[in-house]
């Protein structure tokens, strides 16, 4: 996209929100970058240039504009449909992996050298790994500093960077402003909004349209007791991270979804943050998406009717793999009975921030459910085996499911295990893995609504029709389910 300079002219002339986080402008004349929506009046041409990434823009020797504040644009849409070694090594960095595991931990997930990822990031962003997560520090850094009341030293560490001198010297770098400054001018600015004591509130952007009927349908109708809830207008669950636990609540607003976050450690931050837009598919290019399933005549009203549904997905892959089991051939209500009892028996317990909140326990590790008594579930033989072999391979790493899987790699693992159908390992490809291509042709809803909507209804004949939806199989199946009166398809009252 960045490389195409008329269409990037045009978009910076038109302030057009939908290529915020496509690309950057940097401007040679100011020294600033900006996002193409920017309120400024648009610069010359001659003195425009464009980069893939913040981090690219940093790294050139730009400073992020004041005005719009490009760092907080929403992510680019390509990282979470592809599965090549960039996009996986995006979506790592994004989760935190660089700075819990150095570039040479991101590189042994992604199974190349350090020099390989080192030279397919720059090729692609302008960025090296160690650029990419020094954005994303200066980002979580200015979070902390305008949403919180914690010592500028807590703030550094809690950011990720290793030092105060450090910490200072790149705010002032990115922002062109000085910690204390930045937080005086979010005060000034922010003087009627109530802070939440031992609370990090933040607006999580994405582009437009969205339509949280179908996204926070599906999270609370599902939702197991004790992990997750809806109350007081807000989805709220319970998060393992890798320094502790917190507790989100997450509530759709018309320009961008509202964020509160508990946590133990904040320097869980960026990564609770990067699970909540992962799992609420908010880097999602909806144009894109609705343009292409628009091409089909019977999809099309659909569409017109509800534009921007986003795929429901998880914060945690591996937990998601165990709800789909449970959720087997029986309802969405005996899947949610199922898998409250594991959380009573073997969930760590957790204290909520709210006391009139209901949450009480994370959901089980699969090492914690390792321990579990087959005999002890109330299923079918079968699917006592099913389960207990998805956890036996979770918890021994020889399943490794996450934000960072090969979509192919995972799929055949999955087809392997004793009681795996096409459904169970499509589903977890949908809305664990984050496969935006992953299909249900045999879900009884989505052959229900396609014979309703006269498409084929046969899985094979299916299939075959939904080539013309590829790759946004995921999204079409949205729309699909969306003809039912199933509480998933409905925003809680």
């Amino acid at each position: 996209m960045y490389t195409d300079t008329d269409r990037c002219v045009r978009a910076v002339r038109s302030k057009d929100a939908r290529f915020d986080g496509w690309f950057f402008t940097a401007v040679r004349t100011t020294g600033i970058y900006c996002r193409p929506s920017c309120p400024a009046v648009p610069p010359k041409v001659e003195n425009m240039t464009f980069l893939p990434s913040a981090a690219a823009c940093q790294q050139a020797g730009f400073r992020a504009c004041k005005r719009c504040r490009p760092d907080t644009s929403p992510g680019s849409p390509e990282w979470n449909a592809r599965a090549d070694a960039v996009a996986r090594a995006m979506r790592l960095i994004q989760d935190g992996v660089v700075d819990r595991e150095g570039v040479p931990g991101l590189a042994a997930r992604l199974g190349y050298s350090t020099r390989q990822v080192e030279r397919q990031l720059n090729a692609e962003l302008g960025a090296g790994p160690l650029a990419l997560a020094r954005a994303q520090r200066a980002q979580t850094a200015r979070l902390l500093i305008e949403t919180s009341g914690l010592p500028m030293g807590d703030v550094a560490f809690a950011a990720g960077f290793s030092s105060i001198r450090t910490f200072n010297e790149t705010v002032r770098e990115v922002f062109a402003l000085a910690p204390g400054e930045l937080r005086l001018r979010a005060e000034k600015a922010n003087r009627h909004v109530p802070r939440v004591p031992g609370s990090i509130s933040l607006r999580l952007p994405y582009r437009a349209p969205l339509n949280p009927d179908n996204l926070f349908g599906h999270l609370v109708a599902t939702a197991v007791p004790g992990v997750e809830e809806w109350r007081a207008g807000a989805y709220r669950r319970t998060l393992r991270l890798p320094y502790g636990t917190g507790v989100v609540a997450l509530s759709p607003q018309p320009d961008h979804i509202g964020c509160q976050l508990a946590l133990t450690d904040l320097r869980d931050l960026t990564i609770a943050i990067s699970r909540c837009r992962w799992m609420l598919d908010l880097d999602a290019d909806p144009e894109a998406v609705d343009e292409q399933l628009r091409a089909d005549p019977l999809l099309a009203p659909l569409v017109d009717k509800a534009p921007g549904r986003r795929v429901p997905r998880t914060v945690d892959a591996a937990e998601f793999a165990v709800r789909a089991v449970l959720g087997q051939q029986v309802s969405t209500a005996a899947a949610r009975t199922h898998a409250a009892r594991l959380v009573t028996a073997y969930g760590e317990p957790v204290a909520d921030p709210d006391p009139e909140g209901g949450l009480t326990h994370l959901f089980p590790s699969p090492q914690a459910l390792a321990a579990l008594d087959p005999q002890s579930l109330a299923l079918p033989a079968s699917r006592r085996t099913t389960l207990t072999t998805l956890v036996g391979a979770l918890a021994d790493g020889s399943l490794p499911l996450g934000i960072d899987s090969d979509w192919e790699a995972a799929r055949a693992q999955l087809n392997a295990l004793p009681g795996f159908g096409p459904w169970t390992t499509e589903v977890i490809a949908m809305r664990a893995l984050g496969d935006p291509d992953a299909f249900l042709p045999s879900d009884l809803g989505v052959r229900r609504a396609a014979k309703e909507l006269g498409l084929p209804s046969t899985p094979a004949a299916l299939t075959a029709r939904a080539a013309g939806w590829r790759p946004w199989r995921a999204y079409a199946v949205q729309y699909l389910w969306a003809t039912d009166a199933h509480p998933i398809n409905h925003l809680p009252v």
